[in-house]
């Protein structure tokens, strides 16, 4: 049931099942952290291999835009995948709690989300990331803002992968909501795209140390697809407003438990 609910979350805000799969394994079954971060890229690849099918068939995931950024993330992941064993993983996760607190502020400033910009980006224009969106009036198009600080962002999310293997969705979403101006959907769906190449970087190098068991791993990515489905077909008739509510209070929840975590000694 935990990783049904964690496939559910994580297809529906764009999250990645990390964020419900970590905590469940490490708090509830005693599973040590580095298991349970096997698990949870296992968890997060097979949450976007649910999810994005639908999302790309519905028209909501950016694929172009995607596949650029998932560069920075792809980069990051293999880094962080490497610099776990060297990071004090305590200190890290206290100031990711801190950005996902602001980042659930942020999610919550209303703002118009098909608006054109009048100075577009020359980078958007050459690699053509706007794009369009279904919305209950039919397609809108949307346009892409802030490409290099967007990149930035992937690639620091990209790096907590590998580090916390949360799948880092938090920070997709945020980059392309908040720094680029996408639509949420947009964000939440092509992060969906996103977070299962981010997740193979990473569980590649897992893999190699020994750290994806799978006896774990098989029955946590049985439970996330039915999930994950579930989560896509949701999303798509969903009113905006409430998925961003759900987004602010996963991240709050997940927020807390990690600094819970840390003070308690538990990562």
């Amino acid at each position: 049931m935990g990783s049904l609910i964690a496939g559910f979350l994580g297809s529906l805000t764009g999250l990645g099942g990390g964020v419900v799969i970590v905590p469940l394994l490490t708090s509830v079954f005693g599973v040590d952290i580095r298991y349970a971060i096997g698990a949870s890229l296992v968890s997060v690849i097979a949450t976007s291999s649910g999810a994005a099918s639908t999302y790309i068939r519905q028209g909501f995931a950016n694929l172009r835009l995607g596949m650029f950024l998932e560069v920075a993330t792809t980069i990051g992941a293999i880094a962080g995948a490497f610099l776990a064993t060297w990071v004090s993983i305590k200190a890290l996760t206290v100031v990711l709690a801190v950005v996902l607190l602001y980042s659930a502020y942020l999610a919550q400033q209303p703002r118009s989300e098909y608006v054109a910009s009048e100075a577009v980006d020359p980078l958007v224009v050459q690699l053509r990331l706007s794009g369009t969106c279904p919305t209950p009036d039919g397609l809108m198009a949307y346009q892409a803002a802030a490409v290099p600080t967007g990149f930035g962002v992937m690639f620091v999310a990209g790096v907590l992968s590998g580090l916390l293997g949360i799948g880092s969705g938090a920070l997709k979403v945020l980059a392309m909501d908040q720094a680029m101006r996408l639509p949420f959907k947009v964000s939440t769906t092509t992060s969906n795209f996103m977070i299962g190449v981010t997740a193979a970087a990473s569980a590649g190098v897992y893999l190699a140390r020994g750290y994806i068991d799978p006896g774990l791993s098989m029955p946590v990515m049985l439970g996330v697809l039915p999930g994950a489905f579930l989560g896509a077909k949701v999303l798509i008739g969903a009113k905006t407003q409430i998925l961003r509510i759900l987004f602010s209070l996963v991240l709050v929840v997940m927020a807390l438990r990690m600094v819970y975590n840390s003070l308690a000694g538990g990562i």
